[in-house]
This record gives structure tokens, C-alpha cells and sequence, in this order.
């Protein structure tokens, strides 16, 4: 068949049967990305091309083996994600320069060309779906089918992990299964100063993989951007972007560079993260935009698996939504024995439902599991006693209070009231911002104009919102890194009594860190507001040999102040019982 902007894809086609029939499962992005590719149907602008996609699996099942040597037969969802790739195409007017028969001297003219449509393919699919496998065989089409001299990259958060995509890709070359790799490897790789057709024409070298024929090249590259600027690549794969702590954008620095050559293509896999607000979450809000048609980008191919609901967990039907070679790559026994896991060991609960099943949970299971990290209904504790914990650290950019109010039954009631500046504001990324924009609506977060917070301007505002509420304070516990000046104004208006510094680190931390787990554990600690729900859920703490925890602080974005200033409360409260009898 030649090109057509009528025709339905065909292995698109027999999904959507399949899907309308109800034999496949899917979730409501993926039904999304649906109605787009109908749309691509029914555009009269766009065109597909089965031959190129129906070469490319020719090319892949002739030629490439799996990383254990094992022929490879092209999985059906492999079919739907490269005719999403290989698939469309549309045309534009370009002026060519074009030589004149004689070969002296030439004139533009304007030619129409054929492009392919997609230039990036987001993939979000569970544990086990063979991603990498998938990048694999992109990345071996274009070095061995394309004839141009193209430069391809695949990076991941570690280079190890980087080169699980080139070493199925190694495996082919050793096993050389089809005509084409076989005329490929034939000859010597130490053969360089003799005839050319006895040398090797691709190899696996120290570089990456070389096709010495067309002077083509797959490197492995670091995942961070000075690393990955600049560059001109034709393909790149982008694995596992959502799963590390990754803190910049690495597929818009590859896109500026593959910008310069025509019919680029970036293909980003990953399974779902633990990890909030890196620039994953950025990159999702962007491509939900674009699934609900609030951005019309056609260049974006996005397959986003995942279960609808945290209940469809209990029921393997649909645990397909989240990963459609289920029972092909990875086995029902296995994600069966992963829902028993989560049942059984709360602490790799998140993982195993980001992971498995697509479904991103807030925080990881660092000290507080996501249960204890689950508000209370709101409540207030007006005219209260209570004990009042700061944590001023990073005065120039965020300040956090904690008030602990001891109740009859052993509960402890917590509010929280936290400073940051309009400067540090403007700086978060999109997904935190609409995170700092919820807590400021909730009160527990205030903005200060400037760009480094005022203690004594902070102060007041402290000092107004305990009126306004209140509170009776009758001790204070502080972290005395760069508290002199709020500490020496609160002794001066509320008298010396009840102060307590307490000096971070394991000594000092363990043991009520320890008491706070319990209270947390029973939920004795009666927290209504989110703010704390967010800086519990970033709470790590570090464990020497004896056992001692203390908190790391060491991490800028996930705000833990209100926890450790929580701590400080509860220490001050211990040492001074009698005042609250």
C-alpha cells in the first residue's frame, strides 16, 4: 500500500478492536492518547506509511536477538508503539539547492519533502513491559537501516543502567542471526591497514557501537545536562526518568540539540516514580495537558499506563492497564506476589504501587509510611498550652514553626506556620509551585516580600498569629544555627523560662525521633494541615552503628523544617513537663 490519509493503522486498528470488544483493558490516558490517534485519521494533512513499519519489524525479527541470545518475536504492543513512530508522515515546501546538469553553479528550488510526523515518544509503563528492550530496537534500526552518518545517545541516571539498551544490541552482533548482520560482522576488527572488505562493518568498540559503513555511532551518555547539550542525535533514548531523583529537565537539552537534524527522534521510557516534584512531574502535567488537548502537539506520541484507581489493585483483570505484556515479559505470578508484598510490608508499599502499577504515591516510605503521613480533620486548639519549636536554618529561605499542644489522652495536637520569600516563590518548578500555591490557601505557608527573610519582621508576624489564636506558649525549643537575634527578642518579651536549645544531631535527635515515630505510628500526632503531611512524607533520617538517627537535612527542594522544628517542640515539652500540669 503507498501512502494514505484515509487508512487506519493496522496494528493500531486491531487494538482498538481488541479494545472495544473488551478484551484489553485500558485506562483513561491511554484512551486518551486514542482519541488522538483517531484524530490523526481523520486529519487530511497527515499520511500513513506502512511499509516503513512493517520494515522495520521485518528488520527486527530478522536481525536482533533478546540480551540472553534468544531469537526476538516482535510483542503487539511493540508493533503499536513503533507504528505510533514509524507510522506518520506529513509534507512541506523547502527550497533545495539544486546543481545545474553541468555541474558549474546551481539554483533553489522549492521541492516538497516527507517528514515523519512524531520526533518524541513518551512511554510510562510498569516494571517488566521490556522497555529497554523496545529502545533497543529503535536504536538498532537507525544505525544499521538508516544509510545517513547519524549520531545516537541513550542515557539513563546511571551509565550502568544506560547500557541495558545496547547490550541486546551487542548480543545481535555476536549471534549475527540475519543476512544483514551477517554481512556486517563478517571480516576483522584487527584488520586496519589491509583491503576494506575484509574489515568488520559494525562493532561493539570501546566508543559504543560502530557501523564503520556509514560512520554511525550509539554512545552511552551521562544523564545530566552539561553532559548532554549541545549535541547533534538523531535518536535518543531517555531511560528511566521518572524513577531516579532527577533534578533537570535531560529531554528538552537533548531536544535543543536534535532540533538541528531533520526527522530526529526521542524515545523517553520509564516506570512510574516514588520521587515528587523533580522535573518528571513537570514533564507529566505538560503531556496531560496534551492528552486532554489543552496543548495540541501532534510530534508527541504518548503512551501512559497505568491503573485507574488504587482498587483495582485487588483484581487482575485489569492489572493489564498498567502493563500490557503482562503474561508475555513478566508474569501474573510475579506482580501477584508483589500485591502480597505490599500487603504484608507496608514500607515497600509505594514502591511496588509506582512501580507495578503506575500509581505515584506522595513521599517515599522514608521514616513516616504514607499512612502516617495522612491528615486529621481540622480542628482548633484555641487557648491552649503548647509548646512552641523553630527551626530557622535557612533563614534566607525557609523558616518553620511548629506548635505541639499535649491533650489529656496522650495525643498531641500539631500546627504549623512556615516563612519563605517571594524570590524563593518565583524559583520552584511548575509541580511544586502548585504545591506551595495549596499551602499558602490553607494558611500554613506565609510568602514575606524581599529576598532574604527579616527575623524581626517574621517575628511579628509570629507574635500576631499566637494572639489571634491564642495560643499559650509556655516553652520554646530552637535549633540555635542562625537563631541569636529571634531568640534573644522572644527572652526579652516573654521572660527566659522554658527556652531550651537544642543542638542538632544523633545525640540529641534519636531519642525523641524515636517517640515521634510511635506517636506517629498510633496516629497520636493530630495534624490537619498539608504542608505537614508534605514535609513528613520527605522525612529521611540516617542511621549510624549504634543505631542513632538523626534527620539529613541535606536536600534543598524536599522540606523537612516543619518535622525538625516539630522535634524541637517536643524536646523543649519533655524538658519542661511541669509547666503544662
Amino acid at each position: 500500500m503507498a501512502l494514505s490519509n484515509t487508512a487506519v493503522p493496522k496494528y493500531y486498528g486491531m487494538f482498538r478492536d481488541a479494545v472495544i470488544r473488551g478484551e484489553i483493558p485500558v485506562c483513561k490516558e491511554v484512551s486518551m492518547e486514542m482519541n488522538r490517534i483517531d484524530d490523526l485519521i481523520a486529519n487530511p494533512g497527515v499520511y500513513y506509511d506502512d511499509e516503513a513499519v512493517e520494515g522495520w519489524i521485518k528488520f527486527c525479527e530478522s536481525e536482533l536477538t533478546l540480551t540472553d541470545g534468544g531469537d526476538l518475536h516482535m510483542l503487539d504492543s511493540f508493533k503499536l508503539w513503533g507504528e505510533q513512530v514509524f507510522g506518520w508522515y506529513y509534507f512541506v515546501e523547502r527550497s533545495v539547492y539544486e546543481p545545474n546538469p553541468d555541474g558549474r553553479g546551481g539554483r533553489y528550488v522549492k521541492k516538497t519533502i516527507k517528514k515523519r510526523l512524531i520526533n518524541k515518544q513518551y512511554l510510562i509503563v510498569g516494571r517488566g513491559a521490556a522497555k529497554s528492550l523496545y529502545d533497543s530496537c529503535i536504536q538498532s534500526y537507525f544505525l544499521n537501516v538508516d544509510t545517513t552518518t547519524t549520531h545516537q545517545i541513550t542515557t539513563a541516571p546511571t551509565m550502568k543502567q544506560a547500557e541495558e539498551v545496547v547490550s541486546p544490541i551487542r548480543t545481535a552482533i555476536t549471534r549475527s542471526r540475519g543476512p544483514l548482520f551477517e554481512f556486517l560482522t563478517e571480516g576483522s576488527l584487527q584488520n586496519t591497514t589491509g583491503s576494506k572488505a575484509n574489515r568488520v562493518k559494525l562493532a561493539s568498540t570501546k566508543k559504543g557501537i560502530e557501523n564503520f559503513l556509514t560512520g554511525s555511532l550509539i554512545e552511552i551518555r551521562p544523564m545530566s545536562i552539561n553532559k548532554l547539550q549541545g549535541l547533534r542525535p538523531k535518536v535518543a533514548t531517555i531511560d528511566e526518568w521518572l524513577s531516579g531523583d532527577i533534578r533537570e529537565d535531560v529531554v528538552g537539552a537533548i531536544e535543543q540539540g536534535a532540533s538541528k537534524v531533520d526527522d530526529y527522534l526521542i524515545i523517553a521510557t520509564s516506570s512510574e516514580g516514588t520521587i515528587r516534584n523533580g522535573s518528571g512531574d513537570t514533564i507529566k502535567m505538560e503531556l496531560m495537558d496534551i492528552l486532554k488537548g489543552d496543548y495540541i502537539n501532534p510530534h508527541v506520541s504518548i503512551w501512559w499506563y497505568k491503573l485507574d484507581s488504587i482498587d483495582e489493585v485487588s483484581d487482575p483483570e485489569m492489572w493489564l492497564k498498567a502493563n500490557p505484556n503482562l503474561g508475555k515479559t513478566v508474569s501474573y505470578e510475579t506482580y501477584q506476589l508483589d500485591v502480597e508484598r505490599a500487603e504484608k510490608a507496608p514500607a515497600a508499599r509505594n514502591d511496588i504501587l509506582a512501580k507495578r502499577f503506575g500509581i505515584p504515591m506522595e513521599g517515599y516510605t522514608y521514616y513516616f509510611t504514607y499512612e502516617e503521613t495522612l491528615p486529621h480533620r481540622k480542628r482548633d486548639f484555641w487557648q491552649m498550652p503548647c509548646a512552641l519549636g523553630a527551626d530557622l536554618s535557612q533563614g534566607d529561605d525557609f523558616c518553620a514553626f511548629t506548635f505541639l499542644f499535649p491533650l489529656s489522652n496522650g495525643c498531641f495536637g500539631v500546627k504549623t506556620r512556615n516563612y519563605i520569600t517571594s524570590l524563593t516563590l518565583m524559583k520552584l518548578p511548575a509541580a511544586m509551585r502548585i504545591k506551595y500555591d495549596h499551602f499558602m490557601k490553607e494558611g500554613s505557608l506565609i510568602v514575606l516580600e524581599g529576598t532574604v527573610l527579616d527575623m524581626m519582621e517574621v517575628y511579628e508576624d509570629l507574635d500576631n498569629h499566637i494572639n489571634e489564636c491564642g495560643y499559650d506558649v509556655r516553652c520554646f525549643g530552637f535549633d540555635p544555627y542562625n537563631a541569636k537575634e529571634f531568640v534573644e527578642r522572644w527572652e526579652s518579651e516573654n521572660g527566659p523560662f522554658g527556652i531550651v536549645k537544642v543542638i542538632q544531631g544523633a545525640k540529641t535527635e534519636s531519642v525523641p525521633l524515636g517517640e515521634l515515630k510511635k506517636l506517629s505510628e498510633e496516629r497520636m500526632l493530630l495534624f490537619d494541615e498539608e504542608l505537614m503531611s508534605f514535609a513528613m512524607g520527605n522525612c529521611i533520617t540516617l542511621e549510624d552503628t549504634n543505631g542513632n538517627r538523626k534527620l539529613l537535612k541535606r536536600r534543598y527542594e524536599q522540606k523537612i523544617d516543619a518535622v525538625a522544628a516539630m522535634m524541637d517542640a517536643y524536646i523543649a515539652y519533655k524538658l519542661n513537663k511541669d509547666a503544662f500540669e
